[in-house]
């Protein structure tokens, strides 16, 4: 199998943090998010992994390298003209073996045994949603099979929403309905969409099914990113059982790496304190500080502070970038 990973977006809705960094390096509950879509798919037969890199995917490259050993390739996208588009860079390195296609900002809790014992073609994860209009959808006919996807529905008949997770028994089917549908021009608001490709591949008679997950976790904006540190903290991602402070309080769960400095302070709940962060004088919930982020006499909630980024004397919601100060003379 091969898994291609596209990543190559600016990131913009999750800015300061993308100026410095790609959307997929933000850290939720210990690490990257990246890091725990690569945990989640970690057991299956993957021949090689295909990150479809752009801005600073330099980052990227040396996180996997570090603390992964996968048969990687990487794949810079230099021009941002869509999904499709992005997937079509690997084509050299795809081939007729089954391929997983996975968008970085989505986690997600499913069975993914089913990968190896489907019958159809294709196979499109999904969720239901209570307002379908702001996603893309799939409509299904009685016997199960994908007919249409539908992007951004005016109606509320269709609630499937399509979550950014495609598994195709035949790689090369995708490739050659992407092509067909770059050389037809079929762009919208110039970018080539994957959903276009899937109707051309559905029309031409292949087979394609929906499998629901149970969980989807966007990690795109600020809110949804708090959501999803918190999400992980309460499943599996609390390591308030390692943690020793003589001068601390501890409100479980959060995620506080043993690098960390906490004096005089009260951390929790559902807070994500990474490697060389200070914390002095502090109440903070609801958060994540990034790598050597320094918070001294402050009152944080629902807030995110970049790497290397301090903050003093305030009691706000703060979204600092990397390397930024806020309250210093």
């Amino acid at each position: 199998m091969k898994i291609v990973i596209p990543l190559a977006g600016f990131g913009t809705r999750l800015r300061p943090h993308t100026y410095t960094k790609p959307k997929p390096m933000i850290n939720v509950a210990g690490k990257p998010v990246l890091g725990h879509l690569l945990d989640k798919i970690a057991h299956l037969p993957v021949e090689e992994y295909i990150f479809i890199v752009g801005h600073l995917g330099e980052q990227v490259e040396e996180y996997v390298r570090k603390e992964y050993q996968l048969p990687a390739r990487y794949i810079e996208q230099t021009e941002m003209l869509g999904q499709s588009h992005a997937i079509w860079l690997a084509r050299d390195s795809i081939g007729h073996e089954p391929t997983f296609v996975l968008f970085v900002d989505t986690l997600f809790e499913t069975d993914l045994s089913v990968l190896g014992t489907t019958d159809a073609d294709a196979l499109i994860f999904v969720k239901e949603v209570e307002d379908p209009r702001s996603f893309g959808v799939v409509t299904l006919n009685e016997e199960g099979y994908i007919t249409r996807f539908v992007e951004k529905p005016k109606e509320m008949d269709n609630r499937l929403a399509v979550i950014g997770l495609y598994y195709f028994k035949d790689g090369r089917a995708l490739i050659d309905a992407i092509q067909h549908t770059m050389d037809r021009n079929m762009v919208t608001k110039g970018e080539y969409y994957l959903a276009d490709a899937m109707d051309v591949m559905v029309k031409s008679g292949l087979k394609f099914r929906t499998q629901p997950v149970s969980v989807w976790l966007d990690c795109g904006k600020p809110d949804t990113v708090l959501e999803t540190n918190r999400y992980l903290l309460d499943h599996g991602h609390d390591n308030t059982w390692a943690l020793h402070y003589n001068d601390a309080i501890i409100i479980p769960p959060v995620h506080i790496h043993p690098t960390a400095t906490v004096v005089r302070s009260v951390i929790g709940p559902y807070v994500t304190v990474a490697a060389g962060c200070e914390v002095q004088g502090s109440i903070i919930k609801n958060s994540i500080l990034d790598e050597g982020a320094s918070i001294h006499n402050t009152l944080l909630e629902e807030s995110i502070v970049g790497r290397k980024a301090r903050v003093e004397e305030r009691a706000r919601t703060v979204n600092v970038g990397d390397s930024s100060a806020v309250g210093l003379a």
